[in-house]
């Protein structure tokens, strides 16, 4: 898969997450996906991502940077959005806040395979 399709499948599947299309995740995410070196599966990574839209109702993935080096990819991805509770630990109880997350994946067969993520907390914290 060249530079070109890997980030139109990216960005469908970014497209993917902000539908909550979650049906349709398994056309981008793998079986036994892992998340920051822990072997989660397809069913653990999409009940992540429904726990972070819980917690985030008007949650938005933007894409601010994309660097597409097959079979991975890197983005920073942007979030302006007003957390209900506590997030990352912070109590940010319906401020709204913004701040990005850096992330690394894997592609195999079309399809995520790993994801590397870090997200700028300090930034969250500053914002309280």
């Amino acid at each position: 898969m060249g530079r070109e399709e890997l980030a139109e499948l990216y960005r469908g599947y970014i497209a993917c997450l902000n539908a909550q299309d979650w049906a349709n995740l398994s056309r981008f995410v793998g079986e036994a996906v892992q998340y920051n070196g822990e072997t989660v599966g397809l069913s653990g990574y999409r009940r992540m991502l429904e726990g972070d839209f819980q917690a985030i109702p008007d949650l938005r993935f933007s894409i601010e940077l994309l660097v597409c080096e097959p079979p991975r990819m890197a983005a920073r991805l942007h979030f302006d959005c007003t957390p209900k509770g506590r997030l990352f630990g912070l109590p940010v109880n319906g401020k709204r806040v913004s701040f990005a997350e850096n992330v690394f994946y894997e592609f195999r067969d079309a399809h995520i395979c790993e994801v590397w993520s870090v997200i700028d907390k300090a930034e969250i914290a500053a914002q309280l």
